[in-house]
């Protein structure tokens, strides 16, 4: 590990945030940062699927605010940090490969709209994070769940440039290829809109658009932001 960002060098634990829209990058970003800082990857995303998952199973309507809560409350919900990323638990089970599969994708957006259940995520995703030393990327982190982040960016990029980072990740083409294009643009469309925690950089952020960057390329500007951050 670089000394710049060893713990042992630096008595600060930082909280960062990352946000952005769906395809622009974050989940593998914050997850190389934070091995490279020595931090916890906390993915907001991989709980709102943990919990779509939940709802699958039990039969829950997407669109029923006050039953996904009572399900939120009644369900444990876990990041394990490895080696190759996080695993998520849902009441114990690793269901880490199951919350990436579509269904469960387009659920989470889904459920992820009502107010009552973001209101509970925040509340536990700042338990987890409270004393610093974290990665957190989703849509509304710098904004709603740690308005005090030291360090907040925004990673955004042309839309058709995400889509077909997409594409290429679910190494995916044709007719398949055009669905989840489209299901990204809806995407898009529920995340800036929605009534609760609408998609937006924090006022405060630090915006990188990496539509015309490579992976290594974003991970060292955000490297250096936060080296700056530890380092003042």
């Amino acid at each position: 590990m670089n000394d710049q960002f060893s713990a042992e060098h630096s008595p600060r634990k930082l909280i960062i945030a990352i946000d952005g829209p769906a395809g622009a990058g974050k989940s593998t970003i914050a997850s190389r940062l934070a091995r490279k800082l020595g931090y916890i990857n906390l993915e907001s995303g991989a709980m709102y699927r943990a919990l779509a998952l939940q709802a699958i199973e039990n039969d829950v309507s997407f669109d029923d605010e006050t039953a996904l809560l009572a399900l939120a409350q009644k369900s444990r919900i876990q990041l394990e940090p490895t080696r190759d990323g996080n695993r998520t638990l849902l009441n114990g089970h690793d269901v880490s490969p199951r919350i990436r599969e579509r269904d469960v994708t387009e659920a989470a957006s889904r459920v992820s709209v009502h107010p009552a259940v973001r209101a509970w995520m925040v509340a536990r995703q700042r338990e987890m994070g409270e004393g610093g030393g974290i990665v957190m990327e989703g849509r509304d982190i710098g904004t709603k769940v740690f308005p005090d982040a030291d360090l907040k960016i925004f990673l955004d990029a042309d839309p058709v440039v995400r889509e077909q980072r997409r594409m290429e990740q679910h190494k995916i083409k044709g007719e398949v290829a055009a669905n989840l294009a489209a299901d990204l643009r809806e995407r898009d469309h529920r995340d800036r809109t929605r009534a609760a925690s609408p998609l937006m950089a924090a006022e405060d952020a630090v915006v990188i658009d990496s539509t015309a960057l490579d992976e290594a390329e974003v991970l060292a500007k955000v490297e250096a932001l936060a080296a700056e951050r530890l380092h003042p």
